[in-house]
């Protein structure tokens, strides 16, 4: 009889040992001694209870204890409800609360159970305080999402309708917009599809235990975690796109990109998937949106990590580039502070470098403030970077604004039709504009030409000098002592980057 009575003790030490530790600093005024003749005496009650009624006539719940509170027989399909057990040292403060628990349609007590009610009012504050917090952050990024979503979509557009804009650096761009706006789609549909914090109240099934609402929701959830680690990879390309230009000596365009879409879109399901098996065979729990097993989750953690790392040593590369070109020529621009600054500020959401800020912090080792602090510098940065490139690579982008609008054609000799006749000026732009575009084809060939005479260099890997919105051009960097003037390839193109 010792013997049994030290291994109960034992078991709830195990289980309720923060419930154990309040009691022994004085909660209340009780130790863990008359804590535990307290829960003795509880168990005792209840098993009385339980042998006294009479089981109820087909499929239930069995009444039960489970090592918590008291639980009487329950019809399936329903949410059965208990009073909060008495042996609490707060009790007098949660005596009107209950604990409940799902009772599943084949007559058996559901892993679900939410015991909030009777949880001790101090602890209960700060977690209250902490929730609504998180509430305020979800509407932050809800908007965020939401916004960057319509941007996005209209940058897309603009960038898919023009013809005068398609080149390989804009077709990056609109992989890196089409997997920003999955990303906000795909988190804005699974906070929709997730159950609401907290039970259900009355006898109603929650949502989470529908078959086809947990399917649903599990599958938002995948899908979700494929979109974010598209969005991450497609910076990646981003970053080794504008290092290529700049640094490396680069060969046909047209072949890279099919590589930057394998990377982009292929890539996140080599480390989705297998973190979907083994979520399914060892963690398949509700709706995969807790990770207690922290291993799990760095399936998926560690190669975002890696893109994050990689695109910050890219920045850093590309800002010695332009420092050091922007020193060389100091004397015939004095305001080279500002055009640095700018450039950093331009290159920071192309490259997700803000996620550098809390990289090194894990989720265990973030907690309190500090977790705050974590996700709502992520949160809102993340919500709000789709916005921001979108400004910056399209709607401000000088190229974007030079392209000409499409002018209806002609109506074929129809009387009484309308003709839009374009103004002077703009025919005059537009005549400049391709005598322009032309110079610069002839002095390309012209380069190309003496270039296939001798053998190749390396490129000097350095910026222009206006490190600004630039113009969209064709063909490849030349391999080159020293960068030549405005018919460059990698000159121009840096120029659109910042």
């Amino acid at each position: 009889m010792p013997n049994c009575r030290s291994w109960r003790l034992l078991l709830l030490l195990s289980l309720w040992g923060p419930l154990l530790w309040m009691a022994e600093t004085g909660s209340e005024g009780q130790t863990a001694g008359e804590l535990y003749q307290r829960w003795e005496r509880y168990r005792r009650e209840c098993q009385e209870t339980l042998e006294t009624a009479e089981s109820p006539a087909g499929l239930a719940c069995n009444g039960s204890f489970d090592m918590y509170v008291c639980w009487d027989y329950a019809a399936p399909n329903a949410t059965a409800r208990s009073s909060c057990p008495w042996y609490l040292p707060w009790y007098r403060h949660v005596a009107a609360g209950f604990v409940l628990r799902q009772c599943g349609s084949d007559g058996q007590w559901g892993p679900w159970r939410d015991h909030s009610q009777c949880e001790n009012p101090e602890r209960n504050e700060t977690f209250q305080d902490q929730r609504l917090i998180l509430e305020r952050l979800q509407i932050v990024y809800t908007v965020g999402y939401s916004l960057s979503l319509a941007t996005l979509l209209l940058a897309l557009l603009i960038l898919s309708f023009f013809r005068r804009l398609h080149c390989t650096r804009n077709y990056v761009h609109i992989n890196l917009f089409a997997s920003f706006m999955l990303r906000a789609a795909a988190i804005l549909t699974r906070d929709r599809l997730l159950p609401p914090p907290g039970p259900s109240p009355g006898d109603q099934t929650p949502i989470l235990w529908r078959n086809q609402a947990l399917a649903a929701c599990r599958t938002a959830q995948i899908v979700t975690q494929y979109c974010v680690g598209a969005n991450y990879t497609w910076l990646l390309v981003e970053g080794i796109y504008l290092h290529r230009l700049l640094v490396l000596v680069g060969g046909s365009e047209g072949g890279h990109f099919r590589y930057y879409l394998l990377l982009g879109w292929g890539a996140p399901a080599l480390f989705v998937i297998p973190w979907v098996i083994i979520r399914y065979l060892y963690e398949n729990t509700q709706c995969w949106e807790r990770n207690d097993v922290k291993a799990f989750w760095w399936i998926i953690r560690t190669p975002i990590l890696m893109t994050i790392l990689i695109n910050f040593f890219i920045f850093i590369r590309v800002l010695g580039i332009l420092v050091s070109k922007l020193k060389t020529r100091q004397m015939r621009c004095p305001d080279y502070r500002l055009r640095l600054a700018r450039s950093t500020l331009t290159l920071v959401p192309l490259l997700g470098v803000h996620e550098m800020v809390f990289a090194p912090l894990t989720e265990e080792q973030a907690r309190g403030a500090l977790r705050l602090a974590k996700l709502g510098f992520e949160i809102v940065l993340s919500s709000f970077q789709g916005l921001l490139v979108s400004i910056l690579y399209c709607f401000i982008n000088k190229e974007v604004r030079r392209a000409p609008p499409r002018r209806p054609a002609p109506s074929g000799g129809r009387q009484g039709t309308a003709r839009l006749v374009p103004p002077l000026s703009a025919i005059r732009l537009q005549v400049q504009l391709e005598i322009r575009r032309g110079w610069h084809r002839c002095r390309l060939r012209r380069s190309l030409s003496e270039e296939q005479r001798q053998p190749p260099k390396r490129a000097s890997g350095t910026l222009p000098l206006d490190f600004g919105i630039g113009q969209v051009t064709t063909g490849r960097v030349r391999s080159s002592g020293t960068l030549p003037g405005p018919g460059d390839e990698a000159s121009r193109v840096s120029e659109s980057y910042c």
